[in-house]
């Protein structure tokens, strides 16, 4: 059992570690104007708007600038370190 929970921490931790690398693709490319209808641009639109939607729901706007990535990013750096740590702890059980 230690393997799997000490595995599976590292896949949770390899999937945040991919969505913020692709948040920060989508906030390059927001500054740039993305096309949205290129394919690769709407499978990461799929994937971010689900994480994004409800911190762009927060007055978080200030003028031109949208802060809602960045609550996005502690938001899920806090979760990132809740549910590693909670997987590991319980992979050190079964030590």
């Amino acid at each position: 059992m230690y393997t799997f929970f000490s595995g599976l921490a590292w896949l949770v931790d390899k999937i945040f570690l991919i969505i913020y690398y692709l948040l920060v693709v989508r906030i390059i490319l927001s500054w740039f104007g993305m096309n949205r209808y290129n394919e690769l641009t709407q499978i990461l639109l799929k994937i971010t708007d689900p994480i994004l939607m409800p911190f762009r729901r927060l007055p978080l706007q200030v003028g031109p600038m949208d802060f809602s990535p960045i609550l996005a990013f502690f938001i899920l750096w806090f979760l990132r370190i809740l549910i590693v740590g909670w997987l590991i702890r319980l992979a050190a059980l079964f030590l």
